[in-house]
């Protein structure tokens, strides 16, 4: 039993099963596969931040943070980039699309979007999780990566107000409603088109 799982985690790791379901998709192995894709995103964003440093005049500012946002971000972001896609085109190569959308915005997660101050170190650490989510909704267990997303973005925002390197709120304001309505209407959009396309697959197959 032992041998199998660790002949499925190593196929798993495989990058040319990067954009291939899991062979395994229990909670348990989904939060692994989780940690060893976010933990390549984490030595990403080390190495960039080490060599973007050294770069002449380079700042990298921050957009001020809040929590409700924060937490919005997993089913908002994973539904339009990857659940929406998915259902929706039945294809996982336009879902991959999705995701290069998500991962390159992520570089522009600064004020002001100058050159000299983009997030590229963010845009190395969000690029394994472009796969993890990928692979996530295409092995059906959407849902997980939308969990995973926002308690990993809750524990940053945690560690980012904790050091003081970011601009935090924990206050609930208008913009805020706006936020969570707009994620229940996506995650509503992308339930409906779930089931549409298992009923279309059920009619296929009668």
């Amino acid at each position: 039993m032992f041998n199998k799982f660790i002949y499925t985690f190593y196929q798993d790791i495989n990058p040319r099963n990067w954009t291939s379901i899991y062979q395994n998709t229990s909670a348990g192995y989904l939060t692994l596969m989780f940690l060893f894709y976010h933990g390549i995103g984490i030595s990403g964003l080390l190495i960039g931040t080490s060599i973007i440093d050294n770069i002449f005049d380079y700042e990298e500012s921050s957009i001020p943070h809040s929590l409700i946002p924060v937490i919005m971000a997993g089913p908002i972001e994973e539904s339009l980039f990857f659940g929406i896609p998915f259902y929706l085109f039945g294809n996982n190569l336009v879902t991959l699309a999705g995701g290069i959308i998500w991962a390159m915005l992520h570089i522009i997660n600064t004020y002001p979007t100058d050159i000299n101050q983009l997030a590229y170190a963010n845009w190395l650490f969000v690029i394994p999780s472009l796969f993890y989510s990928l692979r996530t909704w295409i092995s059906r267990k959407g849902w997980f990566a939308i969990m995973a997303h926002s308690i990993w973005n809750v524990l940053f925002f945690s560690l980012s107000c904790y050091s003081e390197d970011s601009i935090c709120s924990f206050y609930i304001n208008k913009q805020d409603i706006t936020t969570i309505l707009l994620a229940g209407i996506l995650l509503t959009i992308t339930y409906l088109l779930m089931k549409w396309r298992q009923n279309r697959k059920l009619l296929n197959e009668t």
